[in-house]
């Protein structure tokens, strides 16, 4: 059931999810938002591993642990949203289960490994009038709003450069498949971070007319790229430059933007990961501050210290439930996410 606690309609009229699979994805993101957010209750989680459905019960006392995700298909009438938080390999393929279930379903990114695979399955939703959406969920990071803000404000005047980093220093194995080569797998940091920087360039500068890459692996044990970097032509000529690294021990600023009349810079990751992984709410994350500098005269600068905008990652999920209703728009529209496939297959090469 819905958190007794929260505000809104009454909990019997709030969307039944079933949520398929606990890991770090399940339980720190998606769970926790679900149960944030109206609208939405946590009717069911699957998953086959005895500690995980543990933690489900220990997490979410009323909801209902199933060991398989077939019987959520078998059940679909007791469901009114499939969330697909399982390994990459699982993704498409249980969205497909999902669309066949008529079930609106949410999917992790990334959706799939090509574009075709996504525009098929945008097709096949289309036809059934099921809706799809993927959890683009940093397009709601604090840092990124507030340099939208500033952007779409044209306080930078024409941006000409979008500088984007995600840069970590991991230099152990964690024996996870994330690390996988096996391809079924998409492993490596190009389709996990890359996923969320090329979105998000994409969003900021629109679209995309040529990609190159250099995608590479580092770590001697590494079976999969664990540096990569991607730099995009956009449409309008400006350029966007991608960098994800899990072996950078001097991470760059998180983001670098030049345009016209000034930059921006801003350094370190928005706080809502971290915050969730340590059991605590989105909002409960410091502030990062970014520097803004401007010039209205000549080659004179101004520089301004600004503080981020609050990140809301729930936002993805108050937009979930009108568009499952059929009463609003998708959070995240399939054709960006065959725009964004596109860059990070070519990028992939």
């Amino acid at each position: 059931m819905a958190d007794p606690t929260r505000g809104g309609p009454d909990v019997a009229d709030d969307l039944r999810v079933a949520l398929l699979g606990y890991g770090l994805a399940g339980r720190h993101f998606h769970a926790p938002l679900i149960r944030l957010v109206d609208g939405l209750s946590l009717a069911a989680v699957v998953t086959k591993d005895p500690d995980r459905a543990d933690a489900v019960s220990e997490d979410n006392p009323s909801t209902t642990v199933l060991p398989a995700v077939e019987e959520v298909w078998s059940r679909a009438d007791e469901f009114d949203l499939v969330v697909i938080a399982t390994a990459n390999r699982a993704h498409l393929p249980q969205a497909r289960a999902a669309i066949t279930a008529g079930l609106p379903v949410v999917v992790d990114k990334p959706l799939c490994r090509t574009s075709a695979e996504a525009i098929a399955l945008r097709d096949e939703a289309d036809a059934a009038g099921v809706p799809v959406t993927v959890f683009q969920n940093r397009r709601w990071d604090g840092d990124f709003l507030a340099l939208r803000q500033a952007v779409v404000a044209g306080r930078l005047g024409t941006v000409h450069r979008f500088e984007s980093r995600f840069e970590r220093w991991r230099v152990e194995p964690k024996g996870y498949w994330r690390e996988s080569g096996d391809p079924e797998d998409l492993g490596g940091l190009l389709y996990d971070l890359g996923s969320h920087l090329v979105d998000q360039a994409l969003q900021l500068l629109g679209p995309v007319r040529t990609v190159d890459a250099q995608v590479r692996r580092v770590r001697p044990w590494a079976e999969v790229d664990d540096d990569a970097f991607v730099s995009l032509t956009h449409e309008s000529g400006a350029v966007s430059h991608l960098s994800m690294s899990a072996v950078a021990a001097a991470p760059g600023p998180r983001f670098r933007v030049l345009g016209t009349q000034g930059a921006w810079s801003s350094f370190g990751l928005d706080g809502q990961e971290d915050a969730m992984r340590a059991g605590k709410s989105p909002y409960d994350t410091p502030s990062h501050h970014a520097r803004l500098l401007t010039s209205s005269v000549g080659d004179a600068l101004g520089e301004e210290a600004l503080q981020d905008s609050r990140g809301d990652w729930p936002e993805f999920y108050r937009l979930v439930v009108p568009w499952a209703r059929g009463e609003g728009p998708a959070p995240v529209e399939l054709d960006d996410v065959i725009a964004t496939l596109r860059v990070l297959e070519t990028a992939a090469g």
